[in-house]
């Protein structure tokens, strides 16, 4: 039976205290709080396209479809974040929101939360269409090197495909 999640802000909540252990100790969604596991838009999104979780704002249900839409509107680079997290997941990697610009970070694969190290990967999302500019790969490929974590830029065309390049200086 799927879990009932609250759509609050940018945020989902899951206030049941059995999704802790199914949800964040054993397959790493979320993050624990106060008001109990809250959920990324990405990470609710997956979980309610997978039909584990049930959104609801303000006691309402929201259905999958109404949910990633107001997911788009609420962040406008959603449709390649969540091309890029669900193509993660779908791999079998445990899957963090990133930090300091970065999507996401990636462990290895079977990494829990009370055993996990450093993240293997940090990966940025862009459509295919987006204009990088060289000083966004810099700062990505220094903040990899800051963390002993190879740099992924995750790029979604638009049939939401995902190609993974790995960015990294040249070695002398």
């Amino acid at each position: 039976m799927p879990f009932v999640a609250e759509l609050i802000e940018n945020k989902v909540i899951i206030s049941d205290p059995s999704a802790l252990t199914e949800l964040y100790e054993s397959v790493w969604y979320g993050k624990t709080t106060d008001r109990g596991l809250e959920l990324e838009l990405v990470e609710a999104c997956l979980l309610a396209e997978r039909q584990r979780i049930e959104i609801t704002k303000n006691g309402k249900k929201i259905d999958f479809k109404d949910f990633y839409n107001l997911c788009c509107a609420l962040d406008t680079r959603f449709v390649p974040r969540y091309a890029v997290y669900r193509d993660l997941r779908e791999r079998g990697l445990p899957v963090r929101v990133g930090f300091k610009g970065t999507d996401f970070k990636v462990y290895e694969r079977g990494s829990k939360p009370s055993t996990a190290g450093e993240a293997k990967w940090i990966v940025f999302a862009e459509s295919e269409d987006y204009p990088c500019e060289f000083a966004k790969l810099g700062k990505a490929i220094k903040l990899a090197q800051n963390i002993r974590a190879l740099a992924l830029w995750a790029i979604v065309d638009n049939d939401l495909d995902v190609t993974y390049y790995i960015i990294s200086t040249p070695s002398v």
